[in-house]
């Protein structure tokens, strides 16, 4: 999710400095609201479960795409089935170009022997130069982001009139390693609930993540769970107009980021050097786990790998710092 959240600030500033392109991105249906109200980019569904499954399905999807005068190709995930779609159109006479990963620089980031730590480039950069190499220069010096989303009366009912600070918190990620503990959370929430002139929302997804979540509510009638009671379209419109988020290193800080809203980030076996910071975003919003004790930090780019000792990492990052980090970041 949040690997294509990264693509959006790059296509709009990619269609409002170039006008006259039109882009067709191809993706999983869910993804599709993340792209409403870009002009000039159209929606390409892929159906991975049926039309387009395996590897006779991707020389099916191939054959959709040819069918819309495809002209260049920007291959922004470079993985095996988007590697395979791609060198069809190059094989077919079409320019193509990737997203360079850096994984061996990422690799070289997280080991545990001969670590180098040093910023790898941005994968938005990275988009970037792969529209460089199609002819296309872009500029995300002063992005463009959208409007605040118009709340529907549905999501009125839910979340009440604004008429206080709007805190997200996103206290989930893919992989334990990445996510911060839930006493701690607690502690965080406890605190930035005792302002009157605050009101959290809390999200997630799952039974055992909402159960969690409920956990984390503590009966403050200013946090609100939104796990479960809004579709993921009016949790994006809802995300567009908080005040701040409170994310891991996940998705939804991309998410977040994409519509110019302010992130705060905890990182734990990750590190915002993997290129993964969300876009925008000042350096400082990004809380990481104190490599003095844990030297051996970043140990992985995507949270999926753990290192015995290193299972405390986060609790580093103390609630004080990231309640402050919080309210001195607060209109």
């Amino acid at each position: 999710m949040g690997d294509v959240a990264m693509t959006v600030p790059v296509l709009r500033a990619l269609v409002l400095q170039h006008p006259d392109v039109k882009i067709t991105m191809v993706s999983r249906p869910f993804f599709q609201p993340f792209f409403e109200g870009i002009p000039n980019v159209n929606f390409f569904g892929v159906d991975l479960k049926e039309r387009h499954k395996g590897f006779l399905g991707l020389f099916l999807l191939f054959s959709d795409l040819r069918k819309l005068d495809i002209d260049l190709v920007a291959d922004l995930h470079n993985v095996l089935r988007s590697k395979v779609v791609r060198t069809l159109f190059a094989l077919s006479g079409i320019k193509v170009a990737a997203t360079d990963k850096g994984r061996a620089e990422k690799k070289a980031l997280t080991s545990l022997t001969n670590k180098v730590f040093a910023p790898v480039k941005p994968m938005i950069e990275s988009h970037v130069d792969a529209f460089k190499q199609l002819g296309f220069s872009i500029d995300l010096a002063n992005p463009k982001f959208p409007e605040k989303a118009i709340l529907s009366d549905e999501i009125i009912s839910f979340t009440g009139t604004k008429n206080q600070n709007w805190i997200g918190i996103a206290p989930f990620a893919q992989y334990e390693n990445k996510v911060y503990p839930q006493d701690l959370m607690q502690q965080v929430i406890d605190d930035l609930a005792k302002n009157k002139n605050v009101k959290i929302f809390l999200f997630g997804g799952g039974p055992t993540e909402i159960q969690k979540l409920n956990q984390l509510q503590n009966n403050h009638e200013n946090v609100m769970v939104v796990a479960g009671k809004l579709s993921f379209e009016a949790e994006i419109q809802l995300i567009s107009n908080l005040d701040i988020m409170l994310s891991m290193d996940s998705g939804n800080s991309h998410i977040s980021s994409m519509l110019g809203v302010k992130v705060i980030t905890l990182w734990g076996a990750t590190h915002p050097f993997a290129g993964f910071k969300p876009f925008n975003q000042p350096d400082d919003f990004c809380l990481t786990s104190d490599r003095k004790q844990y030297p051996f930090l970043p140990t992985s780019v995507y949270g999926n790998k753990k290192v015995a000792g290193y299972e405390n990492a986060m609790r580093t990052i103390l609630p004080f710092q990231v309640i402050e980090k919080i309210n001195s970041n607060l209109t």
